[in-house]
């Protein structure tokens, strides 16, 4: 027996008219998600700050416009995911550049000083 929209669970509180949209899921969601995916795999070569900060700006008009929407428009799991893709990049970022320091911090250790003069004797 299919059960009805209105008493399944989360509508129980509310009925729905016939004339309001479908729940659908947000394309802002999406391109968090893909973006954040970007966000890693471009990481390593510090490319992923860029679409890391453009995942965290639209997970945020997402979930404005979710909200706003009355839960007309779904995607929340894709934008926690991307989120955490994001982060990951930014974090594979970070790592490469403090890797890339201490490896450049060695090598200038190993490095002579100044300028290497030859022994001179009065």
């Amino acid at each position: 027996m299919m059960e009805n929209m209105t008493t399944a669970p989360g509508w129980a509180s509310r009925t729905r008219h016939p004339l309001d949209p479908d729940p659908v899921r947000s394309t802002k969601a999406r391109a968090v998600f893909v973006l954040g995916l970007v966000a890693v795999l471009t990481g390593p070569v510090v490319g992923g700050v860029v679409p890391a900060t453009m995942a965290f700006t639209l997970a945020r008009q997402a979930r404005r416009e979710a909200y706003a929407s009355g839960g007309y428009l779904t995607g929340a799991a894709l934008i926690r995911r991307g989120e955490r893709l994001a982060w990951t990049g930014l974090a594979v970022a970070v790592a490469v550049v403090v890797i890339a320091v201490v490896i450049g911090v060695i090598r200038v250790a190993e490095s002579p000083v100044g300028q290497d003069f030859a022994p001179t004797f009065d």
